[in-house]
């Protein structure tokens, strides 16, 4: 097969300088021979544009004057891209050379394959699974996100367990690689989430337009993590839980809703009162403004969102069971454990 699709690269840059002089050099150095690397710029305050210019004079640059977040950031930079095929890449991820041909086969043998991602292990210990992602992304049935290679906080070790090419619900924002028609076709991000878990979303309204999303695990990278908000984080913690919410309630069909949504108000107290019994008030209240911020969305701002036309196709890497009962209850540590047994 004759891979000569034309790739683009697109790093979203914020304030990112760091990243990109580490891991700048990987992405230039990729044995694809037809792939452009581009850095779009969120209204970076630091050195990271006179950084380029110096040191990669040939990358393009676009240039936002203000910071737009992941979702509107990404929207708006690949408005000015034209590939027939798109990455999206965290500043933070290191690659090897041959990472883009096995993704590039992969949808080209496939055209029902809308975007995969890469194996994503740990920059800090290469032995183990990176927490964004994995080795591909699944949801449970009341909403929580979780990773073949990641379970809740527990990464697992990589022992080429999961290194089979197959459909899972999500590939992850720090190594997303796209169809750029499937892409605008679906409206892309959802603007309004700002940061964190767009690509789930993003993702669960490809499947319901009919598409499938996979891993290529024979693509492997390094993520940092937490490079832009780090774990704990209070504006983190706030937009995950209210980002969730928003996406059962954009998805999800009006069958499932019902008992959904109530389940996780539910779950969410128990783990905010759980985290303010332990001392964390920061984490307590971070959830009680994603409460209160999904009824702000709810009553106010629903038509500034991204909706799938569709709520009733049936969804890959869609887990039938409580993941955090699996957990926490059931002590289920490892992916495998709680999906194939």
């Amino acid at each position: 097969m004759s891979l000569s699709s034309k790739v683009a690269v697109v790093i979203l840059n914020w304030n990112g300088r760091k990243h990109l002089e580490q891991f700048l050099p990987s992405v230039t150095a990729a044995t694809y021979s037809n792939y452009e690397v581009i850095v779009a710029d969120n209204g970076s305050t630091d050195d990271s544009l006179s950084f380029l210019q110096l040191h990669y004079p040939g990358i393009r640059t676009i240039l936002f004057k203000e910071n737009y977040g992941f979702a509107k950031g990404y929207n708006e930079a690949l408005k000015q891209v034209k590939a027939d095929y798109y990455v999206l890449l965290n500043s933070d991820v290191e690659v090897q050379p041959g990472w883009l041909e096995p993704m590039v086969e992969l949808l080209e043998k496939d055209r029902s394959i809308a975007a995969c991602q890469p194996k994503i292990l740990s920059w800090h210990n290469k032995k183990l699974f990176e927490y964004a992602g994995a080795a591909g992304g699944w949801l449970d049935e009341y909403g929580y996100p979780f990773a073949k290679g990641r379970v809740f906080d527990i990464c697992e070790e990589d022992r080429g367990q999961y290194d089979q090419s197959e459909p899972i619900f999500w590939a992850s924002g720090a190594a997303l690689f796209i169809r750029p028609a499937v892409y605008h076709a679906v409206k892309g991000f959802d603007e309004y989430f700002f940061a964190h878990q767009e690509e789930i979303d993003l993702c669960w309204r490809i499947q319901l337009a009919g598409h499938k999303i996979y891993s290529c695990p024979s693509s492997v990278v390094y993520h940092v993590g937490g490079g832009t908000l780090p774990k704990g984080n209070s504006l983190k913690t706030y937009l995950n839980f209210r980002n969730n919410r928003i996406m059962l309630s954009k998805n999800l069909p009006l069958s499932k809703k019902i008992w959904v949504m109530p389940a996780r108000n539910l779950l969410d107290g128990i783990s905010a009162w759980k985290g303010l019994l332990s001392g964390d008030g920061g984490y307590f209240i971070a959830i009680l403004r994603a409460q209160l911020s999904f009824i702000k969305w709810w009553l106010f701002n629903k038509k500034k969102s991204v909706f799938p036309e569709h709520r009733n196709k049936p969804l890959l890497g869609f887990l039938k069971k409580n993941m955090a009962w699996q957990h926490f209850v059931k002590k289920k540590k490892a992916f495998s454990e709680i999906v194939i047994n």
